[in-house]
């Protein structure tokens, strides 16, 4: 497809037809400056939302329609009440209006207020005989707090290997690290990657962030010896055969400085799977089994269609047969039948994944933690994937989420993940998120939302185009909040935004006001409308997850030594002479170390090369944290044990080994879990934490 004029501005109809359908024709990419959306950009992301307007005369038509449309309609496809009075898009009702209100619950009412939690029909009949019906969604008024302060451990699960795993971290070890930290590092909290299913095929995009399916976990993350069949296996030799592979690839991560090999280490656990579900369940798995099934009813059954399909025709589902593309066709459904047996053994590996995330979540509760594990949302799925397949209806073909150009990256970003159509998604009553958010909250205290700020609006970039020639396409925040809330409220989960970046003005605000906790990261907080100096502690917000680093950045080794500076000249990623990024590298980390020094956290450390140093600066920097009100406080595991690399490089692909790096020590030596447990380094960096009551 040939970009045509991306320069040209929308006409004043073409505006007017975008507005109606919350498409932006500009964005702001600082505030003292907006910049017009190509009419190309407009246009293409409205005939992604099914509106022709690729020429005048069409824009005048659909602009026409969409006004009859929206004046003639009495209630929107979906109304949101938050349960302290009527919802607001009643009062646009005529007066004289008939409400009923049948309830989730199986009630009847006549009236919208004082209605229970949850998604109810409602019905109103106007004086004149127009009839609408509508989902409601009822929703407490924000999120429950906190109970107390409370600090835990970030990790990248598969990066955390013990002497058990299969070549990368698992169910088993999160269970273990959970019930070791609570009791023996008084952790609150584990946050853990997305352990969403991956699309399959060698090689496996190892990146957690572009799932094949965020409504089903990965089984590749199963602790093989903690199936209970395992025990009841009858091939023996072929299972310690595995388990003998299984740990020459431990081996080669620990010991030999191998990458992770996540394509090696599911074939390993496949075969093994293979074994186990050849056993016959008990009465009582079977009855646990079955009741899994009809509580996850059509898209369990879509997602393991959809793996089985995969395994015959590959794992992209454009190139599969043309009448296996429609997850409700004939031909689907004669296929499902022939390939009973392997949707089958999708089922039940879903099932076991499920089994053991719940009880990594009660083996941390067991051992004292008020949260738990906190789980990570992605902000989309792979385009190929077994959502993206069984939903095609929620998704906007020809689209892809992506960032606009600002002053880090003038080229834009393009994610490569379909974005869900704001208008099928009310039309529905939101029913994907909700489902969606109802899944992971199975097994999760928190949830942490990857780019919260796609409740909110996303860019869109049209296929075939760079992500300059994008623009932003708003969902209605209040409905995609009030499901979160009423979600997590059900069952008492956490949920922190990951608001990292531009974020649009009063998004945070209402963020805030509903309970959902930030993200703020030690390097980011300046004064950014004052000096540009590092922020005080005092001044920092309360309601956050606070932080020294993330995934995606350098380590706070990295960052005090300037390392994460050399690392991006090696790679040919600096786009400023060497000596430039390392004196402002430094600067930065001057102006840091001069705050933490002015207010006497740096104990035993001044700023120097030594190891010592180091450690100290690092335990400095977590001080810091503790100074600042918020209400969580995060330690990026690695930093406990020093460890140099960043575990993701934005801006690589294959120069740098994204995802694919064991956690490790200051020389770069592997660290297992076992080791980690044993290590005074982390234990001193906990012990600040601990000290201060947290």
């Amino acid at each position: 497809m040939t970009a045509s004029r991306p320069a040209e501005p929308p006409s004043e109809d073409l505006s007017r037809l975008a507005g109606l359908y919350g498409v932006a024709t500009s964005y702001s990419p600082s505030p003292d400056r907006s910049v017009p959306a190509s009419a190309t950009a407009v246009t293409l992301t409205l005939a992604a939302l099914g509106v022709e307007a690729s020429t005048p005369g069409a824009v005048r038509a659909a602009l026409a329609a969409r006004e009859r449309e929206l004046g003639a309609r009495l209630l929107p496809p979906t109304v949101v009440g938050w349960g302290t009075g009527p919802p607001a898009a009643l009062a646009a009702l005529p007066d004289g209006t008939r409400l009923r209100v049948d309830t989730e619950q199986g009630d009847t009412h006549t009236s919208a207020e004082r209605l229970p939690p949850g998604v109810h029909r409602l019905t109103a009949t106007a004086p004149d005989g127009r009839t609408a019906t509508a989902h409601l969604i009822v929703a407490p008024p924000r999120l429950p707090a906190a109970t107390a302060r409370s600090h835990g451990l970030l990790v990248q699960l598969y990066s955390l290997l013990s002497r058990r795993s299969w070549g990368m971290g698992d169910l088993g070890d999160l269970a273990e690290l959970a019930g070791w930290a609570a009791r023996s590092l008084g952790a609150g909290f584990v946050q853990v990657n997305p352990l969403h299913a991956a699309v399959p095929g060698a090689p496996t995009d190892p990146s957690p962030y572009r799932p094949s399916s965020r409504r089903f976990p990965d089984p590749v993350h199963l602790r093989i010896e903690d199936v209970p069949e395992y025990a009841y296996a009858e091939d023996r030799e072929r299972l310690r055969a595995l388990l003998e592979e299984s740990g020459r690839l431990r081996q080669a991560v620990l010991e030999q400085g191998a990458l992770i090999d996540r394509d090696a280490v599911w074939e390993l656990k496949r075969e093994a799977l293979e074994l186990l579900c050849e056993v016959p369940l008990g009465p009582g798995r079977r009855a646990a089994y079955c009741d899994f099934l009809a509580a996850q009813g059509q898209a369990l059954e879509d997602h393991a269609t959809w793996c089985a399909l995969a395994e015959v025709h590959g794992s992209d589902w454009h190139r599969w047969p043309t009448g296996l593309r429609d997850p409700r066709s004939p031909d689907t459904a004669r296929a499902r039948s022939g390939l009973m047996d392997r949707v089958d053994f999708w089922t039940r590996l879903a099932w076991l994944t499920d089994s053991q995330l719940t009880a990594a979540q009660r083996a941390g509760r067991d051992a004292g933690m008020p949260v738990g594990i906190v789980h990570d949302l992605a902000v989309g799925v792979h385009p190929a994937g077994a959502d993206a397949w069984a939903q095609q209806e929620y998704f906007a073909a020809g689209m892809s989420v992506g960032a606009p150009p600002d002053a880090f990256n003038a080229r834009g970003q393009d994610w490569g993940l379909p974005p869900w159509r704001p208008d099928r998604l009310a039309a529905s009553g939101y029913a994907p998120f909700r489902e969606l958010l109802r899944a992971l909250f199975r097994y999760a205290g928190a949830l942490r939302i990857d780019h919260v700020m796609g409740l909110f609006r996303l860019w869109w970039v049209p296929q075939g185009h760079p992500p300059t020639e994008g623009t932003y396409v708003r969902y209605d925040a209040e409905a995609m909040l009030a499901v979160l809330v009423l979600e997590a409220s059900r069952t008492g989960a956490l949920v922190i935004g990951e608001d990292l970046g531009t974020v649009e003005p009063g998004v945070r605000e209402e963020l805030r006001e509903r309970g959902v906790l930030g993200t703020s990261v030690l390097w980011f907080e300046r004064d950014w409308e004052g000096d540009g100096r590092p922020l005080p502690p005092e001044r920092w917000r309360s309601d956050c997850l606070a932080t020294a680093t993330t995934h995606d950045l350098p380590s706070t080794a990295a960052r005090l030594t300037g390392e994460h500076v050399e690392l991006r000249d090696s790679l040919g990623l600096l786009t400023r002479p060497l000596a430039e990024e390392r004196a402002e590298a430094a600067a930065d980390t001057g102006e840091w170390l001069a705050l933490l020094n002015s207010l006497g956290l740096l104990e035993g450390g001044t700023g120097g090369t030594d190891p010592a140093s180091e450690e100290a600066e690092i335990q400095a920097v977590h001080r810091f944290l503790l100074r600042t009100p918020a209400r969580m406080i995060g330690v990026w595991l690695p930093d406990g044990v020093g460890d140099r690399r960043p575990q993701n490089l934005p801006g690589t692909w294959d120069q740098y080994p994204n995802w694919r790096l064991p956690i490790a020590d200051a020389q770069g030596r592997p660290v297992t879990l076992e080791d980690l447990a044993a290590s005074p380094r982390l234990r001193g960096l906990i012990e600040v934490l601990r000290d201060a009551g947290t």
